[in-house]
């Protein structure tokens, strides 16, 4: 009877998590006004209705908002909320005037149960107001070369010109998800954490269903507001391959997220980068002119759609010297691998052995230092 019954219990726990079908031949029909499959690491289309078009965004916002966030440093140095800043409406993460929080904190709760006051008590901690926190939300979206995306608030709560396309959004997502604290909350479907006045510890629940729906969802973000609809920002991974699906005004976001999951994998393989071998670097003061460098972890397989090995680049980013004394692990610069113009990741590159001072330039130095200080 034992064994029966933890049998049942099993099927109970599993019954409402979709296992991805081995092939999904056709591209699905989707409800969303847009939607976008991308390579997380390539950015190619794998997938896509409507992905260029700028719509609102609603709580999917707040994927640029927290990356800013933790980029900024300082993340659980404890710091009282600003009055004003938390009072904003919408879904909340329960701060209140005087509450202690820290930075981390405010992160899991954008990331999330989606807070606006968690958004807006961000954007003031960092840049003094939420207008001069969406400049620097612009300026990034430019680097990142998200032309169709404008942001006028943190949280998403729509404003003159706010919005953004689904292929930007997914574009957003891929460089967000290198992060590996932003990787780290968005992937967590609930987060311990302390705030308050004193702070106490209490927990956070992730908005995101699709974690526990779908086999290898690791993110990302939700969103809904009247205007926007109901907008998912997700990513997932299967045997090695990775791939971020964006839909924006959904009424099936959960199903259609499956449903191009399903298809989109099927579609895209994986390559495995050929590095470049025998890196040096110019060395200064020691007794040979340039070091090498090795690569201590091999670098993961690349999702791509239809690029191959030899399309990758690599490009070796470093100082332009090396200075003795180095010491073999030391690490001295990154390999960037890339394609197609965009760059995918980043490997450190450590010294392969050890490179001391020059003899003559240690004795040289020695006799400079020592005339400095002798008496006339």
């Amino acid at each position: 009877m034992k064994r029966i019954i933890s049998v049942i219990s099993a099927v109970l726990l599993t019954a409402g998590l979709h296992f991805p079908v081995a092939h999904a031949e056709e591209a699905p029909e989707v409800a969303a006004k847009a939607a976008v499959v991308v390579s997380a690491d390539t950015g190619e289309i794998v997938y896509s209705r409507n992905s260029g078009e700028k719509l609102p965004m609603a709580s999917t916002t707040k994927i640029m908002s927290a990356l800013l966030c933790i980029e900024s440093g300082d993340l659980y140095e404890p710091f009282v909320v600003d009055s004003d800043a938390i009072h904003v409406e919408g879904s909340s993460m329960g701060l209140q005037e005087g509450d202690i929080v820290t930075k981390y904190a405010l992160c899991c709760g954008m990331l999330l149960p989606s807070g606006n006051d968690a958004a807006n008590a961000a954007a003031v901690r960092i840049a003094g107001s939420n207008e001069k926190f969406a400049e620097l939300m612009n300026a990034r979206a430019q680097e990142l070369g998200l032309t169709k995306t404008y942001f006028v608030t943190p949280s998403g709560l729509e404003g003159v010109g706010h919005g953004s396309s689904a292929y930007d959004m997914a574009l957003l997502a891929s460089e967000a998800l290198r992060n590996r604290v932003f990787r780290d909350i968005c992937s967590s479907d609930s987060i311990k954490v302390e705030f308050g006045n004193p702070p106490y510890t209490r927990w956070l629940r992730n908005t995101n269903k699709l974690l526990s729906m779908y086999s290898g969802t690791y993110g990302v973000k939700t969103g809904f507001t009247d205007e926007a609809g109901r907008c998912l920002v997700s990513a997932c991974e299967r045997d090695g391959k990775n791939l971020v699906c964006v839909t924006l005004n959904d009424r099936s976001d959960w199903d259609d997220h499956m449903a191009m999951y399903d298809y989109a994998f099927g579609q895209v393989h994986t390559v495995e980068p050929e590095l470049p071998q025998d890196i040096t670097l110019p060395l200064v003061g020691s007794e040979n002119d340039s070091i090498h460098v090795r690569i201590d972890a091999p670098p993961e397989p690349i999702t791509v759609l239809g690029a191959g090995a030899d399309e990758l680049t690599y490009t070796v980013i470093s100082a332009p010297f090396v200075y003795a004394p180095v010491k073999a692990g030391d690490e001295l610069g990154e390999l960037s691998i890339g394609c197609g113009g965009r760059e995918i990741r980043r490997i450190p590159l450590c010294a392969e052995e050890d490179a001391p001072y020059k003899s003559a330039e240690v004795k040289t130095k020695k006799k400079l230092f020592s005339g400095l200080f002798s008496k006339k």
